[in-house]
C-alpha cells in the first residue's frame, strides 16, 4: 500500500480512529492516500480539508468534472497513475458520458487538451499545463488569456487551487509508494460545504 507503515482502521485508535471515521467509505474503505497519513493524524485532516475546500466545495462555479479533468491532467503531467486512476472515474462518474470521457482521457494522455476542448476550459488546461510543468514561466498575460476566454478571476483562482493541490497529492502519492491495490476507484465527499462531511458517495 505504501512504503512507510500504515496503521489500518481495524486498529486505529483515538484521533485517527476519529478521522478515519470521518473519511471511510461506504463500504468502510479509507482511501490509501488518506491512510499514508496514519502516523500524523493531523496531517491527514489537513489533507482532507484542503481537498475538499478546493475540489469539492459547493461554493465552487468551475463544473466539477472539468475541476477533475484538470486534477487528472495534472498527474498526468507529473506521472502520478494513482490520482490519474481515481480521478478518471470520478471525472466519468460526474460526466454521465462515457464518449465524452473517453475523447477527454485521450486528449489528455496525448498532452492535445485541444482535441476535446476549446474556449474557456482549454485555457484553463493550458494554464493548469503551465502551473505544473514551467511555472516560472508564467506572467499575466496567462491570466489576460483566461479572461478573455471569459474565465473569472474566482474560476481562475479554483483552478490554481485544483492545480496547486494535484501538486501535492502527486508528491504525497510518488513520495510514499502509495498505491491504489485494494481500493474502490472514483469516490469522492459529499458535496455541502462543510469541510467536517467527509462522508463518500
Amino acid at each position: 500500500m505504501t512504503w512507510i507503515a500504515t496503521i489500518p482502521y481495524t486498529e486505529a485508535e483515538g484521533r485517527l480512529k476519529a478521522v478515519y471515521d470521518r473519511v471511510r467509505g461506504p463500504d468502510g474503505q479509507i482511501d490509501n492516500i488518506l491512510a499514508a497519513h496514519s502516523l500524523r493524524p493531523h496531517s491527514l485532516e489537513g489533507h482532507m480539508a484542503l481537498y475538499k475546500y478546493v475540489l469539492h466545495h459547493a461554493a465552487n462555479t468551475v463544473p466539477k468534472w472539468l475541476l477533475e479533468a484538470i486534477g487528472v491532467y495534472v498527474s498526468l503531467l507529473n506521472g502520478c497513475a494513482y490520482c490519474v486512476e481515481h480521478h478518471r472515474e470520478g471525472m466519468r462518474r460526474l460526466l454521465k458520458d462515457d464518449a465524452r470521457a473517453d475523447a477527454i482521457l485521450q486528449a489528455l494522455e496525448a498532452d492535445h487538451p485541444e482535441r476535446a476542448f476549446d474556449g474557456a476550459p482549454l485555457e484553463m488546461l493550458r494554464y493548469a499545463r503551465t502551473l505544473t510543468v514551467s511555472p516560472t514561466s508564467l506572467d499575466e498575460g496567462r491570466i489576460a488569456a483566461l479572461r478573455d476566454a471569459g474565465v473569472g478571476d474566482g474560476e481562475i483562482l479554483e483552478v490554481n487551487q485544483v492545480t496547486a493541490y494535484f501538486a501535492y497529492a502527486n508528491r504525497t502519492v510518488l513520495g510514499l509508494g502509495v498505491s491504489s491495490a485494494g481500493e474502490t476507484l472514483g469516490l469522492s465527499p459529499n458535496d455541502n460545504g462543510d469541510p467536517d462531511n467527509w462522508s463518500h458517495t
